[in-house]
């Protein structure tokens, strides 16, 4: 191997699209559960708010010790059919099976129904991260070089972006087809659209997804090191990487990105009409159902379009810029864009002009666009990252830094979930009490104040957390000449000890 190990390439097109098109699949899967569990179990299921609260940081706490965990069994253990892809195989048909259970009613009474969903969500996260963790640890071993790397890491996330809209898209259509061919109405509608998508997304991705077991080649070896007395151990290594922990700081301090994902489908029902005066239609239900597909519709495009434009970008712009100068810039406009999106909805609810509501769109493109950097540049961080810790103390713990990364995106998930229940407690809304009134509830009739704060979840909130995230950034150093010192040491020592 050549000690510039940045002017090969080891990964083939087949394989690279192998890798992308199981991504894919794998964004089905978990864009299932992200985009709206949330609102199944607030909404549809309604098991009270403080539940479902409760349950997302009693998860969040388990993945803080599951998450490690995964990581440092899957750094340890080999097998005579790879590292990594033996999980793909375990894991795919009990994750499909999980997924469309999140979203059955069981019919089991308030507390049965608590207990059912408690079980069958903490059971699907601890199945998802045995896959999750070591699928984005494979680029590390598809490939010794960083730029390549990188370029599978973009590739993979831009198509795992575009199969996370593939169940949004499903809803929508369900939306706009069901009232038409289905007898049921309101919550047992909505029941019946979430089990459809979740059948279709679920079985769909997850055959996209186990593809990756027999294409993707583990072609990097690491070498086994033995810990001497008094060098750091594992979880040691991780928390003393400088780097690393900046990252990790970024990404939990940007968890209001996904609340364009995560809250849209809240903020479609409780802040926006754009449908017609329902004194004037025939079927006021049908009306209510259109405004909020509608609305959903369009932050679900206006969030593809500003995520994945900046995903296919990212190639080009890694030849020209750092991470660090895409992360900061990227995020400050998303910041600057949040805050126009907020002035032109505010208007649009105060005035009670639904029409103003359109004015948000190019905003809240632009304010997605850190949604695509972030999904594809932190990945490719955390590999420079554990370039830097192998090139520092000698050990690479591969699966433990997806781990990382695994979690702070659980974290950044569930930390939105808990701030859309928090204001539904805060602002005194419960759909419990709104869906057993008799008469049609329209945004409009809820408070001014009650509206603008939902809408905050997908405009204010995002901003101020896209600006928190980039300060961490400010003080990452594995840019520039450093980096290409470490690469260039790292493949050299490799071939002395004739590893790859």
């Amino acid at each position: 191997m050549s000690s510039n190990v940045t002017e090969q390439k080891f990964v083939p097109k087949k394989e690279l699209w192998s890798f992308g098109i199981a991504a894919l699949g794998q964004g089905m899967i978990y864009a299932i559960m992200s985009s709206y569990i949330s609102d199944f179990y607030i909404n549809v299921l309604q098991v009270p708010l403080l539940f479902v609260l409760l349950l997302m940081l009693f998860a969040r706490v388990w993945d803080a010790i599951n998450d490690p965990l995964m990581g440092i069994i899957v750094d340890k253990v080999d097998s005579r059919f790879g590292k990594l892809r033996p999980y793909i195989l375990l894991t795919s048909v009990p994750i499909a099976v999980l997924s469309c259970l999140l979203f059955i009613d069981p019919g089991f009474g308030s507390t049965g129904n608590m207990i059912y969903a408690a079980f069958v969500y903490v059971f699907w996260g601890m199945t998802y991260t045995v896959s999750d963790i070591p699928f984005w640890s494979m680029p590390n071993l598809m490939t010794p070089n960083p730029n390549e790397r990188a370029n599978t890491i973009s590739f993979g996330r831009t198509l795992n972006g575009i199969g996370s809209t593939i169940p949004m898209a499903i809803f929508t259509l369900l939306g706009f087809v069901l009232p038409l061919i289905s007898a049921k109405q309101g919550v047992a509608l909505d029941k019946e659209k979430y089990l459809i998508m979740a059948i279709i997304a679920a079985i769909g991705g997850i055959i996209l997804f186990i593809n990756s077991y027999f294409q993707v080649k583990e072609r990097v070896a690491i070498p086994k090191k033995v810990r001497k007395e008094g060098e750091p151990r594992t979880l040691q290594r991780i928390f003393t990487c400088r780097p690393l922990m900046l990252v990790v700081a970024m990404g939990i301090l940007s968890a209001g990105r996904y609340m364009m994902q995560v809250a849209s489908i809240h903020v479609a029902r409780y802040a926006f009409y754009v449908g017609p005066n329902l004194a004037t239609v025939a079927n006021p239900t049908a009306a209510i159902q259109s405004s909020i597909t509608i609305v959903n519709i369009i932050f679900t495009i206006c969030s593809a379009v500003g995520m994945f434009g900046a995903m296919l970008l990212m190639p080009k712009l890694y030849k020209k810029f750092n991470y660090k100068q895409i992360v900061i810039v990227s995020c400050i406009s998303g910041f600057i864009a949040g805050l126009v999106t907020t002035l032109f909805g505010a208007l649009s609810i105060v005035k009670n002009m639904g029409g103003l509501f359109y004015a948000c769109i190019p905003f809240i493109i632009i304010q997605c666009i850190p949604l695509g950097v972030l999904n594809v540049t932190s990945y490719a961080m955390v590999g420079d990252c554990l370039d830097y810790m192998e090139w520092k103390t000698g050990f690479r713990d591969n699966a433990l830094g997806s781990a990382c990364q695994s979690f702070v995106n659980k974290l950044g998930n569930a930390l939105a979930t808990v701030l859309i229940i928090v204001m539904y407690i805060a602002i005194n809304l419960n759909p419990t009490d709104i869906y057993a009134s008799s008469a049609v509830v329209i945004a409009t009739d809820l408070a001014v104040k009650q509206r603008l704060a939902m809408f905050s979840l997908v405009s204010l909130v995002p901003g101020i957390s896209l600006l928190l995230c980039s300060i961490p950034i400010f003080f990452y150093d594995l840019v520039g000449e450093k980096k290409n010192t470490i690469t260039r040491e790292l493949n050299e020592r490799r071939a002395e000890e004739k590893v790859d």
